[in-house]
């Protein structure tokens, strides 16, 4: 029995029943506008895509990234070295590690849409990434606990991550971010619970990685719901993992997921490139 499910241009496997999906045949050096256009639609959709066997480097990568929408910078603080400006370089030898669950960027008022992902270099085993749909989780809330949070917003701070690496591997002076040299990273607010543009789905909008605070309620308060919010997100039913190869290229939905990479490979070596596609500012829920 065929589990493949056929939208009008795109071949998709589901990754799981509720999100994810495997795009298959799809070469995206050669796919026509038709075919990005699709992928576009199927991104809000399914929210992580995955395509294999894709022979690109990074030119290729942000060709297809600029096909889907506007690229920001690779990252509003860090320097990848000698790759391209859109280009974040996320290298183990380097302590490019991500193994904590965060959306990404959201410690600026306009966090990408959307990331693409493709690895370098692969341990021979593990270094897997998992995807959490922020929207089933919300939507598996009870309806008392959705009513409290659908009013709250929450303190996004990139400074626990990246403040000390501005200031003093930096001098201050970070990437070109929304059209501004990122010389501080003040904290932002956004609201708990984002609708999405596209699809108006309502999702979870905080992260262990940047999420500071609920704004307006006690320490405790907020420690306690976040907690709450942190430990429904990581259910085992509303992750999905992928196991990479080389060849791989990943995307997925920023305004919809959160993401955590395994640091199971000890000292083997992994490389990744991500770019990230432009978003725009989180709305929340209308009373």
């Amino acid at each position: 029995m065929t589990t493949l499910e056929q939208t009008s241009t795109l071949t998709v496997d589901k990754l799981g029943p509720s999100f994810g999906a495997e795009v298959i045949g799809l070469d995206v050096a050669s796919a026509s506008d038709t075919q990005i256009h699709a992928v576009r639609r199927a991104l809000a959709e399914y929210k992580v895509l995955v395509l294999r066997g894709q022979s690109i480097d990074d030119a290729g990568h942000i060709e297809f990234g600029r096909r889907l929408g506007d690229l920001t910078a690779g990252h509003p603080v860090h320097d990848s070295g000698h790759v391209a400006p859109e280009v974040y370089a996320l290298d183990s030898q380097d302590n490019g590690f991500a193994d904590v669950w965060h959306t990404d960027v959201t410690f600026m008022e306009r966090p990408p849409m959307g990331s693409i992902l493709r690895p370098v270099v692969l341990p021979p085993h593990g270094g897997d990434t998992n995807w959490a749909d922020s929207q089933l989780a919300y939507e598996s809330l009870s309806a008392p606990v959705r009513r409290m949070i659908d009013g709250l917003t929450a303190m996004h701070d990139g400074n626990r991550e990246f403040g000390y690496y501005l200031a003093q591997k930096r001098g201050g002076k970070g990437n070109v971010w929304d059209g501004k040299e990122v010389t501080a990273l003040v904290p932002v607010e956004h609201p708990v619970v984002r609708v999405h543009p596209e699809t108006g789905r309502k999702g979870l909008f905080v992260n262990p990685g940047f999420t500071s605070h609920i704004v307006g309620v006690s320490e405790a308060e907020s420690r306690g719901i976040l907690d709450l919010l942190y430990a429904h997100l990581t259910k085992p039913e509303h992750i999905v993992r992928h196991r990479w190869r080389l060849g791989d290229l990943v995307l997925w939905d920023n305004r919809s997921t959160s993401h955590y990479a395994n640091r199971d490979y000890g000292t083997e070596h992994r490389k990744m490139h991500r770019i990230t596609l432009r978003g725009d500012i989180p709305v929340g829920p209308s009373h």
